[in-house]
This record gives structure tokens, C-alpha cells and sequence, in this order.
């Protein structure tokens, strides 16, 4: 008997732990998120469109830190660009391929998996594409902030010939 009682209180436990962990727990102090949980909006319009963006923790538009997630989709590309902060970069699924430079070159990118990291000191030159969809996760301090090599890459200034 006291063999069951044991058995019943370790799968209550076991229960109540998985309850816990897949429910979004936040606080000033700490937070958790299962995927379930974070909140996917549109993608500020310095980046193409198309691309998703769910904030962490933060505000990537002020100071401080910040832990973002991009969703890109199938054929996603950024032309080159730069930072004024440290940009780092670690890929949860897919893959991201991201090259260095003033011009966008697949034959100098490098292809990142699942698991990869990668960071870019402040104002290194470096550009991106999708080749099937792929979530990256960013963190650094804000404001996070991009600033296109050749300004007519800029898709708000796309936006606004339109």
C-alpha cells in the first residue's frame, strides 16, 4: 500500500511539474516560454516584409536588453546591412545563411543550423537569406537598430514609392 501511495504522489508531481513548465510564467524578475506562448506579430518595416518577429524579453526599441525571435519564410533575404550594437545570433530551426560585406554574395555566405551561433560586432557589414523557413533568436542591447549599406535597400523606402 504505501508502494502505491508513493507511486500516486511521484505522478501528481510529475504532473503538476509539465502542467507548469508548458504554461507562460512572467514576472519583472524572470520569465518562461514554451512556444505555444509567445505572441508572433508582423516584423518592424526595416525588415521585408513577410518575416515575423516575438519580443522575449525587453524592448528591442529602447535601451537595454533584449531577446527577440524572427520567423522567415521560404526565399527571405536582407540585403547588406549594419548594426550599431553587437548583434547576436542563434538559430532555433531551419537554417540562415549569412555572408560579410558591402554586397550580397551567396558564394560568401555561411550556412547555420539548427543549434548555430553567430555575432557581429558593431557596424560589420553582413547580410542574410532564407532558403526554408527558419526561426532565429537575437539578443543584444537596444535600441536595435538597421541600417542598410545602400540606402535604396531600405523597404520603408520601397513602401513609401509605392
Amino acid at each position: 500500500m504505501k508502494e502505491f501511495i508513493v507511486i500516486c504522489i511521484a505522478v501528481l508531481l510529475c504532473a503538476s511539474v509539465t502542467t507548469a513548465e508548458e504554461k507562460k510564467v512572467e514576472s519583472p524578475d524572470h520569465g518562461m516560454f514554451s512556444p505555444a506562448d509567445m505572441k508572433w506579430q508582423d516584423a518592424p518595416p526595416v525588415i521585408p516584409p513577410g518575416a515575423k518577429i516575438a519580443v522575449l524579453k525587453g524592448d528591442p526599441s529602447q535601451e537595454g536588453i533584449f531577446v527577440i525571435r524572427f520567423l522567415f519564410p521560404a526565399g527571405y533575404k536582407i540585403m547588406p546591412h549594419w548594426h550599431p550594437a553587437y548583434e547576436n545570433v542563434t538559430v532555433i530551426s531551419g537554417e540562415a545563411h549569412i555572408g560579410m560585406g558591402d554586397t550580397f554574395d551567396k558564394s560568401k555566405g555561411h550556412a547555420l543550423t539548427a543549434g548555430s551561433f553567430a555575432y557581429m560586432a558593431p557596424t560589420t557589414h553582413h547580410y542574410a537569406w532564407i532558403e526554408s523557413e527558419t526561426v532565429i533568436q537575437l539578443h543584444g542591447m537596444g535600441p536595435w537598430q538597421l541600417y542598410y549599406v545602400n540606402p535604396d535597400d531600405d523597404p520603408r523606402k520601397k513602401a513609401a514609392e509605392k
